[in-house]
Formats: structure tokens, C-alpha cells, sequence
């Protein structure tokens, strides 16, 4: 608490009732209200979500992982299995930059669309990457966890974002995204995925939401989809929120279709 020999602190002042537990409910609330600030001031209305590992690595990195794997200093079969992976690292890049210079050719006054990620390396720096290669603001919705060097530097600075809680964090992927990527990724991908699959399948999100599922023999080996329809897990039409595709070309396609059909004719539309 406050020392007395200071005078009174007036409550928004005490830091140390601020980090509290009886404080808990303030600081979630300043985690939406915060980006919420920026995201209108930017006049940032909807985005496109890119998730996918923060362990892929980029064709230059990946190739250097193997030079150095075959000179004696590292494990050659997982470095060329990371090599084998940076084919992804490449895809998201390419596709947040040509979903970026497709949206800055919309003639609107908000910026439309705008590449979302998680903020951290791996597929996320790839996203942010392309989305910055083809000059267009991009978000970064990163998280305190233990990890050294998460940040990627490839964010916008006035759109990087930096969250304790994860609900939040999720709350903003999920509220503003009108279109949502998913790449090769474990089990924080996979949670992100199947929360956003609950809240379409249960009609809790009302607004259309394509997602397109990234590398369909990676995710046909970590999720049999099939399997859950055939014992009636879920409906067989449930496969059908699902987009999946290796090609670039037809993911950039199709969801400019469902982004031009369902999105642009409803601007605003929320969860």
C-alpha cells in the first residue's frame, strides 16, 4: 500500500492495489479497453487471422539449420524436417502479402482486413512479415509467457499488442477476424482452432467465418475430422466449416470470394 509519509494516492495511482487480486477484474477489463482505443484510432475495423507454430522457421533459416546439421552440429533428420516445414513459413508469408495488397485496394476510409497474428515468430513473424513487405499495417496479439524472444519484429509498432490473460487475447482474434488462417501448428494452434470451430458450430459467433485449414496432409495426420462425423461426434456438414488446401492460389481465392460475398457487404459485423 501507499507509504502515509507521502500523502494520499488516489486509487488508479496505487500500483500496489493496481497488481493486486482485488484488482483482477481492472486489469482484464484495461486489456479490453486498451486495444480497443487503438484499434479505433487506427480505424482498424475487421482482420484476416493467421495462426500456425511459432516453431517453423523460415527457407533461410531453415537451410542454415541443415548446413550446420551436416557439418556436425546438430540433429541432420531434424533439420531437414524443419526445412521440410519452412515450406509454410513461406506460404503464410506470401499469402498475408497478397491478401494485404488486395486489401488496399479497397476504397474505403477504414482499413479492411488487416493481418492479425499472434504476434510471435514462426508462422506468426511469417504473416507479419508479408503483410509488412507489401507496406500494410499488421497486428501482433502476443503473450507474457516464459519464453525468451517472442516478439517478431515485423508488427506494427502502433498495433502490437502484449496480453497477460489468453481469454483476452482470444477475445481479439475472435471478435475483429472475418476470415481466420490456420497453418501446422500444436496444441496452442489447435485450442485457437477448435475454440473458433465451437463458438461457428454452436451459433454463439453470428457472423460468417471462413477458415481455412493450411497443409491438408500435416492436418490429416493430427486431426481425423472424418472420424469425428463417422461416430457422430459432430454432423457430417460440420467438415464443411472447414477450407482445406496446400495452394496458395486457391487459398488467396477463395477467401477473397468469402471476404467480397460476406464480409464487405456487412461491415461492422461482430461475434
Amino acid at each position: 500500500m501507499a507509504n502515509p509519509s507521502r500523502g494520499p494516492t488516489k486509487a488508479y495511482h496505487n500500483s500496489g492495489f493496481l497488481n493486486s487480486k482485488d484488482a483482477r477484474v481492472l486489469r482484464m477489463l484495461a486489456e479490453y479497453l486498451e486495444p480497443k482505443s487503438r484499434f479505433d484510432y487506427h480505424r482498424v475495423e475487421d482482420t484476416v487471422v493467421f495462426m500456425g507454430s511459432a516453431r517453423i522457421r523460415s527457407r533461410a533459416d531453415a537451410e542454415e539449420l541443415v548446413r550446420e546439421a551436416q557439418a556436425g552440429h546438430g540433429n541432420v533428420e531434424e533439420a531437414r524436417m524443419a526445412l521440410q516445414m519452412s515450406a509454410y513459413y513461406e506460404a503464410a508469408r506470401e499469402l498475408a502479402a497478397r491478401l494485404t495488397r488486395w486489401s488496399k485496394e479497397l476504397d474505403r476510409d477504414e482499413r479492411r482486413f488487416v493481418v492479425c497474428t499472434g504476434g510471435g515468430p514462426g508462422i506468426m513473424e511469417a504473416a507479419n512479415r508479408g503483410a509488412s513487405e507489401a507496406q500494410g499495417m499488421n497486428v501482433g496479439l502476443t503473450i507474457s509467457i516464459p519464453q525468451p524472444e517472442f516478439d517478431n519484429p515485423y508488427v506494427t509498432r502502433e498495433l502490437s499488442f502484449h496480453f497477460h490473460y489468453f481469454f483476452m487475447r482470444k477475445f481479439w482474434f475472435a471478435y475483429l477476424a472475418k476470415a481466420v488462417i490456420v497453418f501446422p501448428g500444436g496444441y496452442g494452434t489447435m485450442d485457437e482452432l477448435f475454440e473458433l470451430l465451437t463458438l461457428v458450430q454452436t451459433g454463439k459467433m453470428r457472423k460468417p467465418m471462413p477458415i481455412v485449414l493450411f497443409g491438408t496432409e500435416y492436418w490429416k495426420r493430427i486431426v481425423d475430422f472424418e472420424a469425428l462425423a463417422h461416430h457422430g461426434m459432430i454432423k457430417r456438414e460440420d467438415l464443411d466449416l472447414l477450407f482445406r488446401t496446400d495452394s496458395i492460389d486457391e487459398a488467396y481465392d477463395w477467401i477473397v470470394l468469402q471476404l467480397a460475398e460476406k464480409a464487405l457487404a456487412q461491415p461492422g459485423a461482430t461475434l
